[in-house]
């Protein structure tokens, strides 16, 4: 096993394993740390939506990252494929999130029109549709559906596929992943970091933390902080069907091999091995209202996933100014930014500094308190 490394990435679910990929293409000596197949891994239980409406009221900076990032997700998948010749299947024509009732479409009418208002955020063009102008798109709809906002940027992915596409990546720019290496401690010491993992130490130059939740025990260990609020979520899958949704909805999409995937849910609760079957009773009666025919469908699979999520909803990107060369990035979408954290935070990682814009919006240091004091800032 090698020890020394230009960066070493600790987490190997979706966000860094896109870190490690872009430092690799950058031509830098990666290695991954990583809990391996026993994590609670959202990268293997998430929506796959590449989603940008409804994303970033009260944060206007994330409007503008998210659209960045559904604009470099193209080409993410075009260089993946070239690389792996793996197809993520990306489609991105734009996604919906449908109304059932007239108080729903209230409530999204009005939500549409708080985001447009926000001064700073990006314009990404959500805009409310009624009921018949959805029909055109969607013509299987219910006479329940009231409606519904529309973005053109959104999409979705097989992002099973792109995780493993990533990984296949990994051999092919030199990167070691290494899993059952959970990380206990991690020290500086001549210029270079120590991380303790049960197989031994390595060491690199630069760290960086993109293990989910666990972050928030990572972080203070390099002076940074990273508060984290995660929840849990379920999924149901049906058997498969004819293609009859063009477009991902929020809570309902089809996926490229024809099944049907329904997430409609958020739990405080963080015990990912057994379902509430009455939340997905729940779930599937508001996708068969939204699509009436779905109630001829078999359920195949359903499960429940432990979202990482930073306690304000917001990503934190952020690096330590008693550990230079420490950086921290935490964020629930971790599909929708994979484009970012793979062309954006790699190339900042590699020239050893984040943009002070970044910092910035989305420095732990907006959460105040003893713990962001020791954060970086601008």
């Amino acid at each position: 096993m090698r020890t020394e490394y230009d960066v070493a990435v600790v987490g190997g679910g979706l966000l860094g394993s896109a870190i490690a990929w872009g430092l690799g293409r950058l031509g830098k000596s990666v290695a991954v740390l990583d809990e391996g197949d026993i994590a609670k891994r959202a990268s293997r239980a998430n929506f796959a939506l590449v989603w940008v409406q409804s994303k970033g009221l009260g944060m206007p900076a994330y409007t503008v990252w998210t659209v960045r990032a559904s604009h470099a997700w193209r080409r993410l998948a075009s260089e993946l494929k070239q690389q792996t010749g793996l197809d993520v299947a990306l489609q991105q024509n734009g996604g919906f999130h449908l109304t059932l009732g007239e108080d729903e479409f209230g409530q999204r009418t009005e939500l549409v029109k708080r985001m447009h208002n926000q001064v700073g955020a990006a314009d990404y063009k959500m805009e409310m549709f009624s009921a018949s102008e959805v029909k055109k798109s969607l013509p299987l709809i219910g006479p329940e559906v009231s409606g519904g906002s529309y973005c053109p940027l959104d999409g979705h992915v097989n992002s099973l596929r792109t995780f493993r596409a990533f990984h296949t990546g990994f051999k092919a720019f030199g990167i070691d992943y290494f899993p059952e290496r959970p990380v206990s401690a991690i020290s500086k010491d001549g210029g270079e970091f120590r991380l303790t993992t049960p197989k031994g130490e390595l060491r690199a130059a630069k760290i960086v933390l993109a293990a989910g939740n666990a972050n928030q025990t990572l972080a203070p260990m390099v002076g940074l902080y990273a508060p984290m609020g995660p929840t849990r979520g379920q999924i149901v899958v049906t058997e498969r069907t004819m293609p009859f949704l063009p477009h991902p909805l929020t809570t309902i999409r089809q996926t490229d091999e024809g099944t049907v995937m329904i997430g409609d849910s958020k739990e405080d609760e963080l015990d990912d091995r057994a379902l509430k079957h009455s939340i997905s009773a729940v779930m599937t009666d508001r996708a068969q209202r939204m699509f009436p025919h779905l109630s001829r469908l078999n359920v195949v699979r359903s499960w429940a996933g432990i979202r990482v999520m930073p306690q304000d909803g917001f990503p934190i990107y952020d690096q330590s100014e008693t550990h230079p060369g420490a950086f921290v990035a935490c964020c629930h979408s971790g599909v929708t930014l994979a484009s970012n954290h793979a062309f954006e935070i790699a190339r900042m990682v590699a020239q050893g500094a984040l943009e002070p814009e970044l910092v910035g919006a989305f420095s732990a240091s907006r959460f105040g308190g003893a713990g962001a004091a020791n954060n970086s800032g601008y």
